[in-house]
């Protein structure tokens, strides 16, 4: 019998586990990720700490079952995107990793947009675009700049590590490959100050990107001559773990963030989501900035933050609490917003607390904000391919809890369907894998024979008119906030920021 090392580089952690041509896990790692950098808008992570989490995660299967490791046939990483890691002419990284959090290109992405013209890929241009990222790149660190020979997905840097061949895959750098074509005498690469060198040979997920090269660190170098898989992003490969790539169904993918997209025939456009070209079907929505994170921080709020593995049975007691009467709003945007809004100075509120309300109320607020916010997009999307996704395919951390997954269901108004799959990443890069190496014809026999579903979740009629009812308030708080959250933001980078009681600007009573 032979397996596949299948992995997922997470936003918080990083997923290895062999799995078979059947689609089970037989053994499998955790490795906590590398905290990232964040200050102010900026967020970075040190690209060789991936590569240190892959080895030891590779070291933790090892030692736990050598001998199914002796038989990995293949090799296939997804991982997180609209993260750049910047590689110089000796194969080094230059500086740390952008991660999907930062935000201080916003101002380049301003000035970028102003050189565009008619270039379609404009109206894109946002803080969390990739060009925009070199774009500052090129304004604050120049010689950084000057030095830039590739830019990589996290995925694909560790592919690289692996291989040593630089690759990656029309999904996951879309975005790049949209600013290389020149439309109407407009250059989006050359605007920025870039050609076409600084991307990676484009593969399909399931073709190879080389064998393991030899001398690696142990235990990967029991590995050497496996071949490696381009894959895609951690959400491709989880809509495939899913059984959702295919047209007509839409997915959900929570964990540290969430996306949620719908998956149609043909191209289509609608505000604020992405279109992406998933080789033959076409991706519309993106991720947002909340999910089990924006879960993590109200724990910590309420002073019930505790190991992570504490935080389904945490919730799970808070949303087993009563609940007031009277509806809590809860706006999910901590830390700005990507899709629909792509505005990074979003920030979040409850909105209508009364001396009533409890922990369960917040709880339950936090969840539906998540959900109303998914229903925007999942509207939008729907609108604009013309028609009703057949259902939600939910997966990730969050889908273990049957509580969310009713409340997405009565919100949404569709069907919510959860997989067998504990890490529907995992099992997306395990199909990457076994296509790769012929076990199936394509992708496509391969989500249909290794994918089952564990759970239904249909809308319950009394609770989707109440939410129904409830959707347009949290509409309208949206629209009367945000100018609000944009003047606070200002605020806070300027002279009216407040200090602390005991900061700089405090004083003490005289003697």
């Amino acid at each position: 019998m032979s397996v596949v090392l299948a992995c997922d580089l997470g936003g918080t952690s990083f997923r290895a586990a062999l799995v078979d041509a059947a689609g089970a896990t037989l053994a499998e790692a955790v490795v906590p990720g590398p905290a990232a950098r964040d200050r102010m808008g900026w967020s970075e992570i040190d690209a060789d700490e991936w590569w240190r989490i892959l080895v030891e995660a590779a070291g933790r299967i090892a030692a736990s079952a050598p001998e199914l490791f002796a038989t990995v046939a293949g090799i296939a990483i997804c991982g997180v995107t609209r993260s750049q890691v910047f590689i110089g002419s000796d194969g080094g990284q230059l500086r740390p990793a952008m991660t999907w959090k930062d935000t201080r290109s916003e101002e380049a992405a301003e000035r970028l947009r102003e050189k565009l013209g008619g270039h379609p890929e404009r109206v894109r241009i946002n803080a969390f675009h990739p060009l925009a990222r070199l774009a500052w790149l090129r304004e604050e660190e120049e010689a950084t700049f000057r030095s830039l020979a590739c830019v990589l997905e996290p995925k694909d840097w560790l592919n690289f590590r692996l291989t040593g061949e630089q690759a990656g895959d029309p999904v996951s750098v879309a975005r790049l490959l949209a600013c290389a074509e020149v439309v109407a005498g407009s250059d989006a690469l050359a605007a920025a100050g870039l050609t076409r060198s600084i991307l990676p040979r484009m593969l399909e997920a399931q073709e190879e990107v080389g064998p393991v090269q030899p001398g690696l660190p142990a235990p990967l170098d029991r590995l050497a001559g496996v071949p490696v898989f381009c894959c895609s992003n951690d959400t491709w490969a989880a809509v495939a773990g899913l059984g959702a790539l295919r047209p007509g169904h839409a997915y959900n993918i929570s964990g540290t963030t969430e996306v949620l997209g719908v998956v149609g025939e043909a191209p289509a456009e609608a505000e604020g989501l992405m279109t992406v070209d998933w080789r033959g079907m076409w991706q519309l929505g993106g991720p947002s900035q909340n999910g089990a994170d924006t879960v993590t921080w109200l724990l910590a709020l309420l002073g019930k933050a505790g190991a992570a593995a504490d935080v389904g049975a945490t919730m799970e007691a808070l949303l087993s609490g009563r609940r007031d009467p009277q509806p809590l709003l809860f706006l999910p945007y901590l830390q700005g917003e990507r899709v629909p809004y792509w505005d990074p100075a979003l920030r979040g509120a409850f909105i209508g607390l009364n001396r009533a309300h409890g922990a369960s109320d917040l709880a339950y607020a936090v969840l539906e904000g998540v959900a109303f916010l998914n229903r925007i997009v999942l509207e939008r999307a729907e609108a604009a391919l013309g028609e009703p996704a057949k259902e939600i395919r939910f997966g990730g951390g969050a889908a273990s809890n049957p509580v969310w997954s009713q409340i997405k269901a009565d919100i949404c108004g569709r069907p919510v369907l959860v997989g067998t799959a504990r890490e529907p990443g995992i099992l997306g890069a395990a199909i990457v894998a076994w296509t790769g190496l012929g076990r199936f014809a394509s992708l496509a026999q391969a989500q249909d024979r290794l994918v089952s579903i564990a759970r239904r979740f249909d809308p319950e009629p009394g609770r989707r008119a109440a939410y129904d009812a409830l959707f347009p308030l949290y509409r309208r708080a949206e629209a009367a906030l945000a100018p609000v959250s944009a003047d606070l933001v200002a605020l806070s980078r300027s002279a009216g920021a407040l200090p602390g009681m005991h900061g700089p600007c405090s004083t003490s009573p005289k003697d």
